[in-house]
């Protein structure tokens, strides 16, 4: 599933394949931020308390931050069980390789923030707007 954001594209999406599909069709085109964050539940709440506690900012920090024609990944990694095993392919891919969640990342270039850098305003305004290493 995805929607157009007026201020930066937006795109949501569940699991490692439907991330890979997407993220190979814009490299290049765009800037991509990807957030990559546990699965919720019935009523809208991740598995995963430090998601909870950092997507508020992280949303935030786009609507403020982010540049207009960037793309916005909103990657749902699995649930808690899938997550916890260290094979998979969040874990191993090499172009991926994260290891806490949430994580937030420019594909192809050096920004992460990881865990509770997440939820830090200033470190998240340097992300969305420091250009490229």
């Amino acid at each position: 599933m995805s929607f157009v954001n007026k201020m930066f594209n937006r795109i949501n999406l569940k699991g490692y394949e439907a991330f890979k599909s997407s993220v190979e069709k814009l490299t290049g085109k765009n800037e991509v931020n990807v957030y990559f964050t546990g699965s919720k539940n019935d009523t809208g709440v991740s598995w995963c308390p430090d998601c909870v506690s950092a997507e508020p900012h992280v949303l935030d920090a786009v609507e403020k931050f982010a540049k207009k024609e960037s793309i916005f990944m909103y990657v749902d990694v699995g649930d808690r069980t899938f997550w916890k095993d260290m094979k998979n392919p969040f874990r191993t891919d090499k172009d991926v390789l994260i290891q806490v969640i949430p994580t937030l990342i420019r594909w192809k270039a050096h920004q992460r923030l990881e865990g509770p850098q997440c939820e830090n305003k200033d470190l998240l305004e340097m992300f969305f707007t420091e250009a490229d290493d």
